[in-house]
């Protein structure tokens, strides 16, 4: 129902037979009929309240207009929903939202003014502040729109209500966005340890910007990415929390129905669409624009179990993929493995191909007990900068550890001084004898395997309990096309491998 300024019950129902249906060039939408407010007073608040019920099968997204009059300077949304039992492996009710501004909700996000999905119950918006997850700014006149996503809707239905609240009067001056800086001090060309997908109170983590700065020092990190869901209102509240000992780049978790994708290290202030399916063509479009935002493409936990959270979109645009997401699972192990098949396939395509694709690991913590840099990249880089950062991601010189204590040196070399690091080619002749080496610090009691193109080749003792010691293994190219070394706990039982405690990147074999 929809009630007026005063609370008076009109009988109106903003519900589904009230839609006009339309395509906004990605999924299905919906608009719902507009709400609208009279002018008032200086600092008199007018309230609505909207109802409806969206059924199963409801698109993406549903959007309900509100006509914001002049003289407005804060907009307050407040929404429940019903959560009705349902039968044993049916999905029940899961409203998302968020909030467009009077410039519209074109895909691409120009009227985007935020998001919180599930997170909150709650938000608001005016020029000097706004509820974390949305974005700071003037509150013009003109039609807005609020965004609701039902994720999941169960076999009844899913009512929902919205209360909407305007606050009438002069507007404060919007602030002027202050970033991090893209360099920290740094040692030069040196591995640096770091954690790119992370969540805080700004979407739905629960650990305030400054305990996330606080653990990943605390957890030997040199650098960061901020990678809220859907938002970038993090961005311009880090700058007081980076440092010379922390630099801190700033993206987004782009999450769309069909999987996840890291912006990493994007120019400040990016906002990245997520409005779209595998099925509507449009993700290259938004990989180009993080690119442009001089950021990575990073297809998260792309074998994750969750609703919508596995990857569809394939890899023909990513700069790296995030095999290693959090605590060591199965679906962890899945995503392993299918890299390894990609690297096979990057091999067969031979030097025309579109060539292989790094691999990444981050903790996506979201709150205690989540362990930041667990596991954390660390890449070998010419400095402590963005860009110097995200050329070793993309060249992949990196290898994957479970926390700061694993240390892994990893080379490969050839009989007349020829050498190889992780993420590079040894050239030698196909039946040069090629001697890999690996040395490890901080992994007790844990077993190294040499993995190439054939599988695993390669199975060692297990290391002392000092967590230290060094594998040296031989062979060539026309053996080995790529070698690639993983560090892994002891098995529980049976066939299956151990946890990983740390994996590199390939070296590969040939001219």
């Amino acid at each position: 129902m929809c009630e007026d300024d005063h609370g008076h019950d009109h009988g109106h129902t903003a519900g589904i037979g009230r839609r006009a249906v339309f395509v906004t060039g990605a999924a299905a939408a919906l608009t719902l009929g507009s709400v609208s407010f009279a002018s008032a007073a200086p600092r008199e608040r007018r309230t609505r309240t909207v109802r409806g019920t969206l059924p199963p099968g409801s698109p993406d997204f549903v959007y309900v207009p509100v006509d914001i009059p002049r003289g407005v300077s804060e907009i307050h949304v407040a929404y429940t929903y019903e959560r009705p039992t349902v039968p044993a492996g049916t999905q029940g009710n899961a409203l998302d939202i968020g909030l467009f501004d009077e410039r519209g909700t074109e895909l691409g996000g120009r009227g985007f003014r935020g998001w919180s999905g599930g997170a909150r119950t709650e938000f608001f918006v005016r020029a000097d502040d706004a509820t974390p997850g949305y974005l700071p700014g003037p509150v013009r006149p003109g039609t807005w729109h609020i965004a609701l996503g039902p994720y999941t809707v169960a076999p009844q239905g899913l009512p929902y209500e919205i209360t909407i609240t305007l606050t009438y009067g002069e507007q404060d001056e919007a602030p002027r966005p202050v970033y991090p800086p893209e360099r920290a001090k740094g040692r030069g060309r040196a591995w640096y340890r770091g954690d790119c997908h992370l969540h805080s109170e700004y979407s739905d983590g629960r650990y305030t910007l400054a305990e996330i700065a606080a653990l990943a020092r605390a957890a030997g990190l040199d650098f960061i990415n901020s990678s809220e869901h859907n938002t970038p209102s993090a961005h311009a509240h880090w700058a007081g929390l980076a440092g010379d000992d922390l630099l801190i780049l700033l993206g987004e978790e782009v999450t769309t129905r069909n999987g996840h994708v890291v912006a990493l290290g994007t120019d400040p202030g990016t906002f990245v669409d997520w409005r779209y399916r595998a099925r509507d063509n449009r993700f290259g479009r938004f990989a180009r624009q993080i690119r442009r935002a001089g950021g990575l493409v990073v297809p998260a936990h792309p074998h994750a179990t969750c609703i919508g959270c596995n990857w569809k979109f394939g890899f023909g645009e990513a700069d790296a993929v995030e095999v290693w997401n959090g605590a060591y699972t199965p679906d962890d192990e899945v995503a392993l493995a299918d890299w390894d098949g990609m690297l096979v396939a990057a091999v067969r395509e031979g030097p025309g191909g579109r060539g292989w694709i790094p691999a990444m690991g981050s903790s996506d913590s979201h709150r205690s007990p989540d362990v930041i840099g667990r596991p954390q990249t660390v890449v070998l880089a010419d400095d402590l900068t963005r860009e110097a950062i995200q050329e070793g991601i993309r060249a992949g010189r990196s290898y994957v550890a479970e926390s700061s204590r694993v240390s892994l040196s990893f080379t490969a070399s050839g009989g007349r001084g020829e050498h190889a690091g992780i993420g590079e080619r040894l050239r030698v002749d196909a039946d040069t004898p090629v001697t890999v080496r690996l040395e490890v610090t901080g992994a007790p009691r844990c077993t190294v395997r040499l993995v190439t193109d054939q599988g695993v080749l390669f199975t060692g003792d297990p290391l002392p309990v000092s967590g230290a010691g060094v594998v040296e293994w031989r062979t060539t190219a026309s053996y080995a096309a790529y070698v690639r070394a993983e560090v892994r706990h002891e098995a529980a039982a049976g066939p299956v491998p151990g946890a990983l405690a740390a994996f590199t990147n390939p070296i590969f074999l040939g001219s």
